[in-house]
């Protein structure tokens, strides 16, 4: 009577082990652009919160308003910045109204780069924010 050998070729493993290497391959690396990202939401809602002072502070006195630093941006628009960790410095320029962050604590990849927010406005008053900077485009948002 034979008896039948019950498991796997040495192929199957081998071919189920590339499988394996291949998709860590790409997981990986998209892995942590997604951390990358995830963290970087500190920084782009800060400034998103700032854009929307900014955007108050035109329509109230048709200027822009000049906050060289990261205090002067809660003491003229109301915005508290002091407990963000991954914000190194941010300030906007009382001729444009550019926002402009500089990136910390988050990874190699993006630390010290910057993100800007450029005001763009239209000739009836309304703005419309761009997204800008010197960190890598893959960590621009889009809009």
């Amino acid at each position: 009577m034979l008896r039948k050998e019950k498991g796997f070729t040495l192929i199957e493993l081998l071919i189920v082990i590339a499988i394996i290497g291949i998709l860590a391959a790409i997981a990986i690396p998209m892995y942590r652009t997604q951390t990358i990202k995830a963290k970087l939401t500190e920084v782009t809602n800060a400034m998103s919160n700032v854009a929307s002072a900014v955007g108050a502070y035109r329509q109230e006195t048709n200027t822009w308003p000049n906050c060289p630093a990261k205090s002067d941006i809660q003491s003229s628009l109301g915005v508290s910045l002091a407990a963000l960790t991954r914000l190194g410095t941010m300030s906007v320029a009382s001729a444009t109204g550019l926002i402009t962050a500089q990136i910390q604590s988050i990874d190699s990849a993006v630390d010290n780069s910057t993100l800007t927010l450029s005001a763009l406005t239209s000739s009836d008053g309304s703005i419309r924010w761009e997204w800008g900077g010197t960190a890598n485009p893959a960590y621009i948002p889009k809009r």
